[in-house]
């Protein structure tokens, strides 16, 4: 693979990776910001990924590997290039006496039409798809390739000790020039993208509760699960280590417990007490259950999400505890318990799910809630999560 195609490549994987792991923030974000999901806004976010990816392979890819010192002696660059348009020069003498067609296709030429064209994205992407005026994006252009130059030309601020690329000034001009091009172009090559603010205009509207909505409030109450197990147990183990105490090796009582009920309780038995007893997930996509007692409402957050909860907690066990049938029924039941949580959404009436159906809750959009004095509960378009 050529030096040309490869960062495309590392781009289009690397990329696509990026977006699955922001995927449930950017999902969030857009439910909260614009107040339902959007296709095309989740489509440009990809593209945002895959191009971010490549722009960095593109331009600080492959580092030096191995004795730097050593790799620095024979292939590093002393001072950079500080002669505006340098580039004229070296097409005219790396071109001269051939064919017009044959020099188009000359090295010098090609690396000053990538340097433009890597950043037409950046234009396309800051004008249209972030909604910034011309001159913020143009500049913004301009700072994010004198960042990559100042990058190449101290090794990285100081990892490699020499500039492993060449810090170009010509590079800055030409990929300045790209960002222009791509935000005068930007309104055509983008006029199917919808503007941020013109969704967030309509962000109080209720909408229908769809199998997506509950399914990614589901994923919402998951990830908070793990993830503030994680944070718990990571905090723990960074204060034993501040302390100066010694840190255990495997899982014992104090991580089970920081790990797996803590966030039990936060996430699955607390919100049914508070507010209008909806999950956390629930609660970020505008739902609630619509259950006036704490009963009903705390058997809705049991079933099937605290038994799930439960579950993860008891096929996590420490080992040492001696209970591996125990773990072993719990883990089987937490993957029966999740699937039949996500099966039953398309399947009940109104998209209830299995937590309605035992609790008899009836999900609802909170914004199609009328209050005392009768008005829609319609937050502003203007306020953000």
């Amino acid at each position: 693979m050529s030096t040309w195609t490869w960062p495309a490549s590392v781009g289009v994987v690397g990329g696509v990776l990026l977006f699955g792991l922001l995927l449930v923030p950017i999902l969030l974000f857009q439910v909260r910001r614009y107040g339902a999901l959007n296709a095309r806004r989740l489509v440009g976010a990809a593209a945002v990924a895959v191009y971010g990816v490549a722009l960095v392979a593109y331009t600080l890819l492959p580092l030096p590997t191995g004795d730097l010192a050593a790799w620095c002696a024979a292939h590093g660059y002393d001072g950079a290039q500080l002669r505006p348009f340098q580039f004229v020069r070296d097409i005219r003498h790396d071109t001269a006496g051939e064919p017009f067609t044959t020099a188009l296709r000359s090295p010098a030429v090609l690396q000053v039409v990538l340097n433009v064209a890597l950043f037409v994205p950046w234009g396309v992407i800051a004008r249209r798809f972030l909604g910034w005026r011309l001159l913020p994006t143009v500049l913004s252009a301009f700072g994010a390739s004198l960042l990559i130059e100042t990058t190449q030309y101290t090794g990285i601020f100081g990892l490699i000790p020499c500039s492993y690329r060449v810090g170009d000034v010509d590079d800055l001009l030409t990929n300045t020039l790209g960002g222009l091009l791509g935000a005068l172009a930007a309104p055509v090559l983008l006029r199917w993208m919808p503007q941020a603010h013109d969704l967030a205009a309509h962000r109080g509207e209720p909408r229908p509760v769809t199998v997506w909505r509950r399914w990614l409030g589901m994923a919402l109450d998951a990830v908070a699960f793990v993830g503030l197990g994680f944070v718990l147990d990571v905090g723990y183990r960074l204060v034993l280590v501040a302390a100066g105490k010694p840190v255990p090796t495997g899982e014992g009582g104090v991580d089970w417990v920081l790990g797996n009920v803590v966030p039990l309780v936060v996430v699955f038995v607390w919100p049914a007490l508070v507010g209008s007893g909806a999950s956390w997930g629930q609660r970020a996509v505008w739902l609630e259950p619509g259950l006036g007692t704490r009963p009903r409402r705390l058997l809705r957050a049991t079933v099937p999400g605290g038994l799930w909860g439960l579950c993860a907690a008891l096929a996590s066990m420490p080992a040492s505890w001696g209970a591996p049938d125990v773990a072993d029924a719990a883990r089987a039941a937490e993957v029966a318990l999740a699937v039949a949580a996500v099966v039953a959404v398309p399947f009940t009436r109104g998209r209830r799910g299995l937590s309605g159906v035992v609790s008899g809750a009836v999900v609802r959009d909170v914004r199609g809630r009328a209050p005392a004095g009768g008005q829609i509960d319609r937050p502003s378009p203007s306020s953000t999560p």
